[in-house]
C-alpha cells in the first residue's frame, strides 16, 4: 500500500521512454497520491512526454458492502480539475478493450476508471467506436436525454427500455470519454433535446459529469434544460448491494 511512490516510480519510468500502467483501488490510487499526480503527471506533462495510465478499479459504488472509505464518488470532480490529464470512463469490456491501443497510441497521463465487477457488454465487440468523440448516443429520443457514464449508462438504458414500453421515447448518450470530449459534436447530439438529465454515481454540482454538461450548454447559451441525478451532499453509509444503495438514494432504473 504505497500509491503514493507508485506514482513516482511511474513518472521516472515515463521520463525513460516506457508506457506506463499504475493499478490500485480507485479512491486510494487518486486521493493519497493526489499531490503526486498533481505534481509528477499533471505539471510534468507541461514541458514532457508522460505517459502514466492510472488504472483505478472500483468506480462509484463498485465496493459497495465496503462503505464510504471504499466508495469513488469524488474521482471525476477532482481528475477534472487537473490539465492535462484525460479521464476514460468505460461502461462496458467492450470498451475497455479499445482503451488498451488508445492507452499506448495517446502519449498523455490518463485516469482510466474500471468498474469493480464483471459488466455485460453494450457495445458489440465489432461497432466501429470514435474513440477521440468521447461519447456515443446509444437511444435516440424525442425531447428528453439521459446523458451517463461507467456504471450508470446500464441503469439509463433500463431505465429507457421501460419507458418505451409505456410509448415514452428518450435518448441515452454513453460519455465514455470525460476528458478530453469533442464538445461541438458534443453539444449537436445534446441540442436535439429539450431536457437533459445527467445520471452518475457521484456528488451532483462539484465538477463531475453533470458540471461538464453544464459548462457546455452554458458556454453555448442555449435553452436546453438540465437536471442532475447522483449523490447530494452526503457519503453513502448505509451498508447493502449496489442496487440497494441505488434505490435509497434515488438513482436506480425506478
Amino acid at each position: 500500500i504505497a500509491e503514493q511512490n507508485l506514482i513516482n516510480v511511474s513518472a521516472g519510468l515515463a521520463l525513460e521512454g516506457f508506457n506506463v500502467f499504475a493499478y490500485a483501488i480507485a479512491p486510494f490510487l487518486i486521493m493519497r497520491a493526489y499531490e503526486q499526480i498533481r505534481n509528477n503527471l499533471s505539471l510534468l506533462s507541461h514541458i514532457h512526454e508522460v505517459n502514466v495510465n492510472l488504472v483505478g478499479v472500483g468506480a462509484g459504488l463498485s465496493y459497495d458492502v465496503s462503505g464510504p472509505t471504499h466508495h469513488s464518488i469524488e474521482d471525476i470532480s477532482i481528475i477534472r480539475a487537473l490539465p492535462n490529464i484525460s479521464i476514460l470512463s468505460p461502461s462496458d469490456w467492450v470498451l475497455a478493450e479499445r482503451f488498451a491501443d488508445y492507452s499506448i497510441e495517446n502519449k498523455k497521463p490518463k485516469y482510466i476508471r474500471f468498474d469493480g465487477k464483471p459488466l455485460p457488454n453494450i457495445y458489440d465487440s465489432k461497432d466501429t467506436i470514435n474513440l477521440q468523440q468521447g461519447f456515443s448516443e446509444l437511444m435516440e429520443g424525442e425531447e428528453i436525454c439521459l446523458v451517463s457514464t461507467g456504471y450508470m449508462t446500464h441503469t439509463a438504458l433500463k431505465a429507457a427500455d421501460k419507458l418505451a414500453r409505456d410509448g415514452v421515447r428518450i435518448g441515452v448518450i454513453d460519455v465514455f470519454v470525460i476528458k478530453p470530449i469533442a464538445e461541438d459534436l458534443f453539444f449537436q447530439a445534446l441540442s436535439k433535446y429539450t431536457h437533459i438529465v445527467t445520471l452518475e454515481e457521484a456528488f451532483i454540482n462539484k465538477g463531475g459529469l453533470d458540471s461538464l454538461v453544464m459548462s457546455i450548454l452554458n458556454e453555448k447559451e442555449t435553452d436546453v434544460k438540465l437536471k442532475s441525478m447522483g449523490f447530494r451532499d452526503s457519503y453513502v453509509f448505509d451498508i447493502g448491494s449496489r442496487d440497494y444503495l441505488h434505490k435509497i438514494n434515488n438513482i436506480d432504473e425506478d
